[in-house]
């Protein structure tokens, strides 16, 4: 188990300086939103990608890969009724696929959850065919590049597609690729009536890779949800990934949402009997 920190919370930090503190904080690695470097994947520079690596590289980091693929983008969504929207989609996601490659990155989390919304009209099942189908098309570029897509089930609270943890495994199951594999979110999954040690004990052998957060929106420990169980159950089923903090509310600063989330997070390791991260 290593811990990493998306980028986005360091917000208009020069990426640079963002590495930097997240190193000096203790992060492993770091999760790169794309929308943070240019609007477009397809608008960032070869230099650009190759200046990203070294920078993370120089302050001992990882780039782990992608998060928030789809996010402040037009023109994209996994569940259209239109067959061209669904072909730009699959065809763009492949584009993060290489880039998330050439930053060193292995595995891309798909949320998106506005890019993924069922429209008016549009069945639960319609949009499993449409997933589905997106999905499948890029299946050859995650082969060939060694990158995983991490779908992740989100809250019903921001979207109608994918709201719970069995839901996103019948989408992965029917793809039926190791490369399209399962995100778990805490904040996601306290939306859930089963319990988050529950959900990963049931769903592990998918599990790619996990977001820390608590469901206030801020980092762990900073509202009640208790990462003590999470870890451990996390441990017990032999996850040998990222825990990547994630949080969406930065009102308690960003040098503090950093610092403290992966204090928070040592002192429950140490709380336990035997430590996830060896286990």
């Amino acid at each position: 188990m290593k811990f990493a920190i998306c980028n986005e919370t360091f917000q208009d930090w020069p990426l640079e300086r963002g590495f930097e503190f997240a190193a000096e904080c203790g992060y492993e690695g770091v999760e790169i939103a794309p929308f943070t470097i240019a609007p477009y994947v397809t608008q960032i520079p070869q230099s650009t990608r190759l200046a990203i690596r070294r920078q993370a590289e120089q302050a001992g980091l990882e780039i782990i890969g992608l998060h928030w693929l789809l996010a402040k983008t037009e023109g994209f969504h996994l569940t259209s009724p239109d067959p061209e929207v669904r072909r730009r989609t699959a065809d763009y996601l492949a584009e993060l696929c290489r880039f998330c490659a050439e930053l060193g990155g292995r595995v891309m989390v798909f949320g998106s959850p506005k890019q993924r919304d069922l429209s008016e009209g549009v069945s639960p099942g319609q949009g499993m065919d449409f997933a589905a189908e997106v999905f499948q098309r890029i299946v050859p570029v995650l082969e060939e590049n060694q990158v995983i897509l991490a779908v992740e089930p989100l809250a019903p609270s921001e979207t109608n597609f994918l709201c719970t943890a069995a839901e996103a495994v019948s989408l992965i199951e029917r793809i039926g690729s190791p490369q399209v594999r399962l995100h778990l979110d805490c904040k996601a999954m306290s939306s859930e009536k089963v319990p988050i040690p529950e959900l990963i004990r049931q769903y592990h052998p998918l599990l790619a890779h996990f977001h820390a957060n608590d469901p206030n929106r801020q980092g762990p420990g900073f509202g009640q949800l208790d990462f003590v169980p999470i870890l451990e159950a996390l441990g017990q089923v032999g996850y040998r990934g990222w825990v990547s903090v994630e949080v969406f509310d930065y009102s308690p600063g960003v040098e503090r949402l950093a610092r403290e989330s992966l204090q928070y997070m040592l002192e429950c390791l140490k709380k336990l009997t035997t430590d996830p991260s060896t286990a």
